[in-house]
Formats: structure tokens, C-alpha cells, sequence
């Protein structure tokens, strides 16, 4: 089989019902932008809901779909190295299994690689993004992401949408520097990213925030300190 032009990975924890729209929306879209050389990487991290034998079943009409199974939780960071270390594509994305960006987006997600950018992000909050969510939600994101940039000295407005794309030659080396294991790694990476002098492109999306996220207040918490632990990782011998 030829080596397809781009792997587009969903991590999944428990998403058997958002997956029953997200592959074949994926499969469309995917289908369009790339006259069929894509593959689809399902990773999925420890599920108990029937995910991977959805997923199963997807590929055996779809050999272009493939499950990336974990017996155990890893968390949503470590799912997503692995997954980037296993995609056969030189580009490879990754979004969100309950498509809150919208999937009009992804051409100019893979665009903005093969025109040069190392990282690619969508972005919530620059000029020109149309997004809706809770007051609460709005007001903890531009603060953390206030905190990245003030205190990693970060030039990216959105850290955490989970919409990006890599040149994987580039992205590997990084991954194996990121220690964080669940939803700190978007900002990790691109504040690594950064400092190793990569390009980051970041543009504005149409975003609506899911059903039944899993983001908890304790994310949040944990946010906060894993700003000045990698601060720390970063200044400190």
C-alpha cells in the first residue's frame, strides 16, 4: 500500500457514540481533501464502552481506518505520542472526537503544513474566531492561556483547542522531550516547539464546545501548576 499523504488521529477515551459520527464525517472530508491517500488512527486509551469494537468494525470495511488499542489508561497525552510515532503519513493532525472544530477547517489545518509550518493550531481566541461555550469555561482559558504566555513567554493565543497538525520529521524529536501525560501536552509541546525555534501556525476556527466534556475542575487545577513545573523544567538545571 502506498504511504498515504495524511494520518488524521482521534484520541478516544470512551467515545463510542461521538465516534459513530466523527469517522464517517472524517472519512468524507478526508475524501475530498486528498482523493483518498489518508489513513485514520483511532487512539483509543482504555476504553470499556465498546469503542474499539466500533472502530473494528469501521475498518473492516475501511482498511484505510485503524485502531490503536490500550489495554490501560494512559492518559490523552501518551495516547497521542504514540499515535504521531505510528502514523505512516509525513502530516499528520489530530482533533477532537467531538468535532468541536469545525470540520471545514481541516484543509487549512494541513495546508498550513505543506506551505512550511512545522505545528499547526486552531485557535479559539485570536481575532476572527467564532466560538461558544459556558462564561466559565471562556473566562479559565484566556486566563491560563494569559499564564502560558506571560510566564513561558509563548506567542500562541490558544494552547489547548484540541485541532493541530504536524510535519512529523519535525514533531518525533519534540515528543520525546514532553513529559506531560494528559491535557497540559498541547501546551507543552508548543511551548517546546517554540523554543527549539519550529513554526507554529496558529489561525482562527469556528469552535463549539461538546456534550459530556471530560475536562474537570481538577484539570484545571493541575493546569495552573504544570504552568511553573515546565517553567521549571525549562530554567533550571
Amino acid at each position: 500500500m502506498a504511504e498515504p499523504a495524511v494520518t488524521a488521529i482521534i484520541p478516544v477515551f470512551n467515545d463510542r457514540a461521538a465516534l459513530e459520527t466523527a469517522i464517517p464525517q472524517s472519512v468524507a472530508v478526508l475524501q475530498e481533501m486528498t482523493g483518498g491517500s489518508f489513513e485514520i488512527i483511532v487512539a483509543e486509551d482504555g476504553s470499556t464502552d465498546g469503542s474499539a469494537e466500533l472502530v473494528l468494525q469501521f475498518a473492516e470495511k475501511d482498511p484505510r481506518i485503524r485502531l490503536l488499542h490500550s489495554d490501560e489508561r494512559q492518559g490523552r497525552g501518551r495516547a497521542l505520542n504514540r499515535a504521531i510515532a505510528a502514523a505512516g503519513a509525513p502530516v499528520a493532525c489530530y482533533y477532537d472526537v467531538d468535532l468541536a472544530t469545525d470540520m471545514q477547517h481541516l484543509p487549512e489545518l494541513i495546508r498550513a503544513i505543506e506551505i512550511g509550518a512545522d505545528v499547526a493550531t486552531g485557535s479559539r481566541l485570536m481575532p476572527g474566531s467564532d466560538t461558544r461555550r459556558t462564561g466559565g469555561r471562556e473566562i479559565a482559558s484566556r486566563g491560563f492561556n494569559f499564564l502560558v504566555r506571560l510566564i513561558l513567554k509563548s506567542r500562541v493565543y490558544d494552547h489547548q483547542c484540541g485541532f493541530k497538525s504536524f510535519r512529523r520529521e519535525k514533531i518525533l524529536p519534540v515528543l520525546a522531550t514532553v513529559s506531560a501525560g494528559h491535557w497540559f501536552w498541547d501546551t507543552e509541546l508548543l511551548v517546546r516547539c517554540q523554543r527549539l525555534g519550529l513554526t507554529v501556525a496558529e489561525f482562527p476556527v469556528r469552535w463549539r464546545a461538546g456534550k459530556g466534556t471530560t475536562v474537570k475542575p481538577k484539570d484545571i487545577v493541575g493546569m495552573g501548576s504544570s504552568i511553573l513545573r515546565l517553567w521549571w523544567q525549562l530554567h533550571v538545571p
